[in-house]
């Protein structure tokens, strides 16, 4: 059992890895201004099994293992189909990414990044049930884990507007913005400290939104 869990962990610490490797490979991308069009496309295919299909699967086999999930139960069958709606909803969110005629708002996504829905909420998520089990196991995590994907699924699918990590005005937001990709960093390399990177995503997630929302507002008013 312990030799499972730990290899639970270590699929999670993956996928936190390749969400650091995509960052550093869009960086190279176009310090290099070696961006193409199969480049786009490929790194679309890239991230849709490293942060829909690998969290999928890793949410599959955390509610076998922690929320009492029996093989072909009708509760299986309904994690089954929110895993495929989570993972089919990152597919339609990459595509429309990269067919939009219109070039997206200088600095916000157009729903919530795969990438962060993922890479970084469930696969910090699955690293703690797997170091706190005595949490996870007395949580009715057979009503949870289903809802948390289909949120996710439809906060892809949106029209969010949600923040990019880039240079903005005022001091205290691109100081906030690096701390948390340093920090980022270094949780991800020493696989440490999962509880920053859950926390700090559930934190992103909520207030990218409502940033979001109040551009959106702003923009209509001015």
């Amino acid at each position: 059992m312990t030799g499972q869990l730990g290899d639970l962990e270590l699929a999670g610490w993956m996928i936190v890895w390749c969400g650091l490797l995509d960052v550093l490979d869009g960086l190279a991308a176009r310090l290099l201004k070696a961006t193409s069009d199969f480049g786009a496309e490929f790194d679309s295919m890239a991230d849709l099994v490293s942060f829909g299909v690998a969290p999928g699967m890793l949410v599959l086999q955390a509610g076998i293992e922690f929320g009492g999930y029996e093989l072909f139960s009708g509760p299986f069958w309904v994690l089954l189909v929110s895993v495929g709606v989570f993972v089919l909803s990152g597919a339609m969110r990459l595509a429309r990414f990269n067919i939009m005629s219109e070039q997206p708002v200088y600095g916000w996504f157009t729903g919530i990044p795969i990438t962060a829905a993922g890479g970084a909420l469930l696969s910090s998520s699955v690293i703690l049930m797997v170091r706190y089990p005595e949490i996870a196991y007395g949580m009715p995590l057979h009503a949870y884990l289903p809802v948390i994907m289909f949120v996710l699924a439809l906060g892809m699918i949106s029209t969010i507007r949600f923040p990019k990590a880039v240079k903005r005005d005022g001091y205290f937001i691109n100081g906030f913005t690096a701390f948390t990709v340093v920090t980022s960093y270094y949780c991800g390399i020493t696989r440490s400290y999962p509880e920053y990177l859950f926390f700090m995503g559930i934190f992103i997630l909520v207030a990218g939104i409502i940033a979001g929302r109040i551009s959106k507002v702003r923009e209509r008013q001015g």
